[in-house]
């Protein structure tokens, strides 16, 4: 099923982007908080919000270190597998965020981070499933994924085109449809700085990978998901927090409450901007045509049966009269009549 049907058939339009509150670990290991997360998010406007499920000794190794951004946003003592046990979500903490999501009528979703947590969220009725982008080389997590997903998010933050088409060939082979997968152009940094956004390679995976694309935002700020928006992006995802400068990882590059209204507003804008790809005059510009416009008028007076010519002719408006464009079809014309100067020219 193509994602925008899966959408579709969770009664979301098909014909806007899809915006994901990615909550990320900022729930603080909490169910009381993820629940007060996600009111949040769907006040917020949110389609969807979207946690990370994982088992903290299935993705780490003891001694993996923490990235930069970790460090620089997290305890510096803390090991990289304390920090996501201390983030972990248990099978009964996710059935509480999911009954809650259900009751608060806003979809859930969650990216599995190992074959394990695939199942988990298989079990709870997971069906699109969300690859993130630490696991686009893993080939064992792909297929296993592929075979179970019925429509892929594939994030592609740390890739390049030809990781990204060897990923989507395993998904294939397991009987995913292309269609069935939206790759997600994204900058594993946290924020990204600007300089490193490289926001064409949306449109470049589109077109030469043939699928649909959309945009996992890890700026500060809101302005490149607002720019993805305007570029086609069919999924905007943006992480989301009750404030910027609580301690953890990803709460620097989130949004809080009030931007992230703002941003879905202006996304919304955009989209109603765009219309179609025809250009043509719109309902609001018809009745000024008539009036901006211009007509062939009298320069000054012309008697009948004079001859039309630049000297006795010009244009102003309004546009009721002979178009403009005629322009070379009156010259040397007789005027049937006299014309006053300023008089729109009739034959």
């Amino acid at each position: 099923m193509k994602i925008k049907d899966l959408f579709k058939y969770n009664n979301l339009s098909s014909d806007k982007a899809f915006v994901i509150a990615e909550i990320g670990h900022n729930h603080k290991g909490s169910v009381k908080i993820a629940k007060k997360l996600f009111d949040e998010a769907k006040k917020a406007g949110a389609d969807y919000v979207k946690f990370q499920t994982f088992k903290a000794d299935k993705l780490v190794t003891k001694k993996t270190k923490k990235t930069v951004y970790q460090i620089k946003n997290t305890n510096d003592s803390e090991s990289h597998k304390d920090m996501l046990a201390r983030l972990e979500l248990s099978h009964d903490m996710h059935k509480k965020i999911i009954a809650h999501c259900k009751k608060q009528k806003i979809k859930f979703l969650s990216s599995a981070f190992d074959i394990e947590s695939v199942d988990l969220l298989s079990k709870l009725g997971q069906k699109i499933f969300k690859i993130p982008s630490g696991e686009i080389t893993n080939a064992p997590y792909l297929k296993h994924l592929g075979g179970v997903a019925k429509s892929i998010i594939l994030s592609t933050g740390m890739s390049n085109i030809k990781e990204i088409k060897d990923a989507i060939k395993i998904l294939e082979s397991k009987g995913l449809d292309r269609k069935d997968i939206t790759v997600l152009h994204c900058t594993s940094e946290y924020p990204a700085p600007l300089n490193e956004i490289n926001l064409n390679a949306m449109n470049e995976i589109k077109n030469k990978l043939k699928v649909s694309v959309g945009y996992s935002d890890h700026t500060a700020g809101i302005e490149i998901s607002l720019a993805a928006a305007a570029l086609g992006a069919e999924i905007i995802e943006k992480h989301f927090t009750f404030n910027q400068k609580l301690p953890g990882p990803d709460h620097k590059a989130s949004l809080e409450p009030k931007e992230f209204k703002l941003m879905i507003k202006l996304i919304r804008n955009i989209e109603l901007s765009l219309g179609k790809a025809i250009k043509k005059a719109s309902k609001s510009e018809i009745k000024n045509m008539s009036i901006v416009r211009k007509s062939i008028v009298a320069k000054k007076k012309i008697k009948k049966g004079e001859l039309f010519t630049k000297n006795n002719l010009t244009t102003k408006r309004p546009g009721t009269g002979i178009s403009p464009m005629k322009w070379n079809f009156i010259i040397g014309k007789k005027a049937p009549r006299v014309f006053d100067e300023d008089e729109l020219i009739v034959l």
